[in-house]
């Protein structure tokens, strides 16, 4: 599955906090951006962001002169930052659950930005549904699990641990859906035909 580090862009374009609007929309109109990461003044600081939405909404709609604000005065900060290894999937979770458009990416510095225009773009979501790819492992989880407890018996360690994997792969699949799981789980199955297998999974209790 693709991460937020596979996706992003690269190239960021920065503008200083103390910089005028004006500063800004020319830099946006010159490279074709809607927004701009603001840089930290310090190592301690955060990053913040500025959109062309900032702009219209706090300085074009009151008639403001943009060559007195400054970036600070319109800005977000500090913004929502997306860790490299999230997958695209949470990344496109996270810009619908807080309605942005495009985030920092960050792991200790600046690396990238990302948008919801690079997951349209280069995400798989169309070529690899994740709901598809889960369901996909999941089968083979089960299939995995029940070989192994063919072999080492319904009450060993080895059987008790494979089908952990197959509830941790149902439990990713129940929350990508955002429900819960409906009706027995595959474990939960699997131990009506042997009874005795639930004691295995005291082993590590």
């Amino acid at each position: 599955m693709l991460k937020a580090a596979d996706i992003m862009t690269r190239n960021v374009i920065t503008i200083r906090g103390s910089a005028t609007v004006a500063e800004a929309v020319r830099v946006m109109k010159d490279r074709g951006l809607h927004a701009l990461i603001v840089d930290r003044r310090h190592d301690q600081d955060a990053y913040g962001i500025v959109t062309d939405s900032d702009v219209v909404y706090k300085v074009a709609a009151y008639g403001k002169d943009p060559n007195r604000m400054r970036v600070y005065e319109i800005m977000t900060k500090p913004c929502i930052a997306v860790n490299p290894e999230l997958g695209v999937e949470y990344v496109a979770r996270l810009f619908a659950n807080t309605r942005i458009h495009r985030a920092p990416v960050i792991q200790g510095e600046l690396i990238g930005i990302i948008s919801i225009t690079d997951i349209l773009t280069k995400g798989d979501f169309v070529e690899q549904p994740k709901e598809v790819v889960l369901a996909q492992r999941i089968e083979e989880a089960i299939a995995a699990a029940r070989s192994v407890c063919a072999t080492q018996g319904a009450t060993s360690s080895d059987c008790a641990a494979a089908w952990d994997i197959v509830e941790e792969l149902q439990a990713e699949a129940a929350h990508q859906r955002a429900d819960k799981p409906v009706g027995k789980t595959a474990f939960e199955t699997y131990c009506e035909e042997n009874p005795d297998a639930f004691e295995a999974r005291l082993y590590d209790s």
